[in-house]
C-alpha cells in the first residue's frame, strides 16, 4: 500500500471508528474530538431512554431536590438528552467511572448547588452498583459529607462552603475575608476537585452569612459585591497556581447555575416563576445572554496557569426552565434556584465524565 493509500485508510477507519470509540469511552478519541468540539454548545434533545436511573430507587436524595416523591406530576423534564452541535456526549457508565477511579477520592467544593451535583451523582453510581457495599459519613465537625463505594475504594465527598474563602469569627462578628482561604490545606491533595460558588455573594438581610468584610487589610460593612467576588476567585485561583499539584490532581470549576423567577428572560412576561415550565427554553440561545458572573468565571480562570477545566453549565442551563422543584419538595416553597434530581444535574455530571475522560 503506498503512502497515500495508507493516510486514506487511516482517515476512514478513524471516522469509523470514532463514534463507537467515544461511546466505550476511549479518552484518545475523546481527546481528538475536543479539537472539534465544545461540548457546551449545542441543544436539548427528546430522547425516551433518559432519565438515566430511577431516582425512587435512590436512598441519597434531600427532600430539596426529589421531586417526583413531593408530587411533580409531569415527567418530560426527565426526557431530555443534551446534545453538542459537532459530537456525541459519552453516555454515563457508572460501573466505567467507579473502576476508573478506584481507589480515588472526589470532592465537590461550595454551596447548595454542589449539593445538588453531589447528589446527583451519588444516584448515577449507586444506580450502576445498587448491591455495592456503600459507606455515608459526616466527616470534620459534618462540613464534609462522604459517600464511599467501599468494592472500588472510590470516595465522592461533599465540603460545604459558601464563598470559598473564609468567614473568621472575630470580636466584632463574622468577617468575610476575601484573601484567605485555610479550608485549602483539606482540599489540595484530593483527586479531583469541583469548586462552585455565587448563589450566596448577592444574599443581604438575615440570609447574609457575614456581618464584616476585609477588603484590603480593611474591615467595612460592606462592597460592591460582583468585585468583591472576583476578588475571592482570584484568592482560590491563586491557591491552584501554588498549592496544588495539577500532575495528581484534577482541577474543576462548576460554572454559574441560573435561576428562573423572571419570564422576561425567556419571553413569557408576567411569568415570576418556573412553576408551570414544562418544555425547555425553544430556542438554543437564551434571549438575555451569561450573568455578569459567567464572564468573571471565565476571566478569572483564564488567568490561571496550571490546568483548570470549567464546567461551563451556564448557558444549557439557562434553557432549562423547566427542570427545577418549584413547588414539589419537602418544604412545599417555590423553588425555581436548584434543579430536581433525577434531573438537569445527572447532564452535569455526564459533562464532567466527559471533561476527566478527556
Amino acid at each position: 500500500m503506498g503512502f497515500f493509500q495508507a493516510i486514506v485508510s487511516f482517515v476512514i477507519f478513524s471516522c469509523l471508528s470514532l463514534p463507537h470509540a467515544i461511546a466505550n469511552g476511549n479518552s484518545f478519541d475523546l481527546r481528538k474530538q475536543e479539537l472539534k468540539c465544545n461540548m457546551y454548545q449545542g441543544k436539548w434533545v427528546h430522547d425516551n431512554s433518559y432519565p438515566l436511573y430511577n431516582s425512587s430507587a435512590c436512598p441519597f436524595i434531600r427532600k430539596e431536590f426529589d421531586c417526583l416523591k413531593y408530587g411533580r406530576p409531569d415527567h418530560l423534564y426527565l426526557k431530555y438528552r443534551w446534545q453538542p452541535s459537532n459530537c456525541r456526549l459519552p453516555r454515563f457508565n457508572g460501573q466505567s467511572f467507579l473502576k476508573r477511579f478506584k481507589g480515588k477520592k472526589i470532592m465537590f467544593i461550595g454551596d447548595s448547588l454542589s449539593l445538588n451535583i453531589w447528589q446527583s451523582l451519588i444516584c448515577m453510581l449507586h444506580a450502576a452498583v445498587p448491591n455495592s457495599n456503600m459507606i455515608r459519613q459526616e466527616l470534620n465537625n459534618n462540613s464534609i459529607s462522604s459517600v464511599e463505594f467501599q468494592d472500588y475504594k472510590v470516595t465522592v465527598m461533599l465540603f460545604h462552603s459558601l464563598y470559598l474563602v473564609d468567614v473568621d469569627e472575630e470580636r466584632i462578628g463574622r468577617v468575610l475575608n476575601l484573601k484567605s482561604m485555610k479550608n485549602g490545606n483539606l482540599w489540595k491533595n484530593v483527586d479531583v476537585l469541583v469548586f462552585n460558588t455565587w448563589l450566596w455573594w448577592y444574599r443581604r438581610g438575615p440570609k447574609q452569612q457575614w456581618d464584616y468584610m476585609k477588603v484590603e487589610e480593611k474591615i467595612v460593612r460592606d462592597a460592591d459585591r460582583m468585585t468583591a467576588f472576583r476578588t475571592a476567585l482570584t484568592t482560590w485561583a491563586k491557591w491552584v497556581d501554588s498549592d496544588v499539584d495539577t500532575n495528581k490532581t484534577r482541577v474543576i470549576f462548576q460554572g454559574i447555575s441560573p435561576s428562573h423567577y423572571n419570564g422576561l428572560e425567556w419571553n413569557e412576561p408576567g411569568v415570576k416563576n418556573c412553576l408551570k415550565e414544562m418544555e425547555p427554553f425553544s430556542g438554543s440561545v437564551y434571549p438575555v445572554g451569561l450573568p455578569e458572573a459567567a464572564y468573571v468565571v471565565k476571566e478569572v480562570i483564564s488567568g490561571i496557569r496550571k490546568p483548570v477545566h470549567l464546567l461551563d453549565i451556564t448557558a444549557l442551563s439557562q434553557l432549562r426552565k423547566d427542570a427545577h422543584p418549584s413547588f414539589y419538595n419537602g418544604f412545599k416553597a417555590m423553588d425555581c434556584t436548584h434543579w430536581c434530581v433525577a434531573g438537569l444535574t445527572d447532564t452535569w455530571n455526564e459533562l464532567l465524565y466527559a471533561a476527566l475522560l478527556s
